[in-house]
């Protein structure tokens, strides 16, 4: 790698990891306040509040990483014209591809590190994240149940418990249920017990007695029983208890590799892990020619004394539609499996694209070339 390589890369790299600083932590500000707000007032303590905003980092990264690369590629550019340093490595020799080089080698790694953040730390970061969301939800109910006072676990149930124990036992226990719009239920124990299962939290309750008012006929029956579970959750709460796993949990090879009957046992549709699979390393192959593209845009101006924001202008035309355009891929993908390969499409136009404006680029460059212009007063 040359002075030239060496120089273009650092400064690269420098202000990719700056504009990526800054735009993680305007998005993961945005994201905290929503997670403070919901984790907060349910009760969690400061460590699970950072532990959830930890995990929603490698997601953040994928969205704003190419975000960054594409913006420190127009700054760098943008200041080498300014300061007239690309017109002297151009009188040098040097053409549009060698100039092209580091660019491309910065785009290299920029598809490693997304190919990591998509393939290896986003699914293991969002299964910890639905994993632990889960576990709070759980736990939620068993801080709520708090002796000497009525609480609402959820919607529909009040609990009073006079004690509880250091083991964990309730000691007298009253549970009202009005969930159901026919009748009211009440529940008197001297003792009951907070238990896990698949579904959510249960309240198991030992020799007591329950009471159903029917709301239509006011008629009160009364049954008493030596143990009794009751559900804590209601229908929303339970099915989320028991979540299946998130196809974007999954690693890419077995996304890619799953068949009608994996779908099936996740309850989601062979299209929608197909397209997860196949999308995870299109993202990783597009971010290589984002560079590319605003580089090869602002070369086509680079010796104007106009200035170059025409050519910054048309870098982000050309990108913003790629992006437009793999969410209309999306939908169509998400109807039929066999058309998950689709993704690729994003990819190999950023490709042609990026080509196409470094040979104009190059072209122009000829024929100021063969014409004799001088470069530094070609317009």
């Amino acid at each position: 790698m040359g002075r030239y390589d060496r120089y273009i890369l650092s400064q690269l790299l420098v202000l990719f990891g700056f504009f990526s600083l800054v735009l993680i932590s305007v998005y993961w500000i945005n994201r905290a306040v929503d997670l403070f707000d919901s984790l907060i007032s349910d009760g969690q303590n400061l460590l699970v509040f950072l532990e959830f905003t930890a995990l929603s980092l490698p997601q953040i990264m994928l969205l704003v990483l190419p975000v960054a690369a594409f913006v420190a590629t127009l700054y760098v550019f943008n200041r080498m014209i300014s300061d007239s340093e690309l017109v002297v490595l151009q009188t040098a020799g040097l053409s549009p591809i060698r100039l092209m080089r580091p660019v491309l080698i910065f785009g290299v790694l920029l598809c490693v590190m997304i190919a990591i953040l998509a393939n290896v730390l986003s699914p293991a970061a969002r299964e910890q994240f639905n994993s632990r969301e889960s576990e709070v939800s759980q736990d939620l109910v068993g801080r709520l149940l708090r002796e000497g006072q009525f609480t609402f676990p959820t919607t529909g149930i009040a609990v009073y418990i006079r004690e509880i124990t250091e083991l964990g036992e309730f000691r007298d226990v009253f549970l009202q249920d009005r969930r159901n719009p026919n009748a009211d239920t009440s529940y008197n124990a001297p003792r009951a017990y907070v238990v896990r299962s698949e579904t959510g939290p249960r309240l198991v309750m030992f020799e007591g007695m329950s009471q159903t008012l029917s709301r239509e006929t006011q008629r009160l029956s009364t049954v008493e029983f030596e143990e009794f579970t009751f559900d804590l959750t209601s229908p929303q709460d339970g099915a989320e208890a028991g979540r299946r796993q998130d196809p974007r949990e999954l690693s890419t090879f077995a996304l890619i590799g799953a068949d009608q009957a994996d779908a099936s046992a996740l309850g989601t549709s062979l299209a929608v892990m197909r397209w997860e699979g196949h999308d995870r390393i299109a993202r990783s192959l597009f971010v290589i020619f984002i560079p590319m593209i605003g580089a090869a845009s602002l070369m086509l101006g680079t010796f104007s004394r106009l200035g170059v924001w025409p050519q910054i202008l048309l870098a982000v035309i050309l990108v913003i539609p790629l992006q437009i355009g793999r969410n209309a891929l999306e939908d169509i993908a998400l109807g039929d499996a066999a058309l998950a390969l689709i993704a690729y499409f994003q990819p190999v136009l950023a490709a042609g694209i990026g080509i196409s404006v470094l040979a104009i680029t190059l072209k122009k460059r000829r024929k100021r070339d063969d014409l004799g212009t001088p470069a530094e007063v070609s317009a």
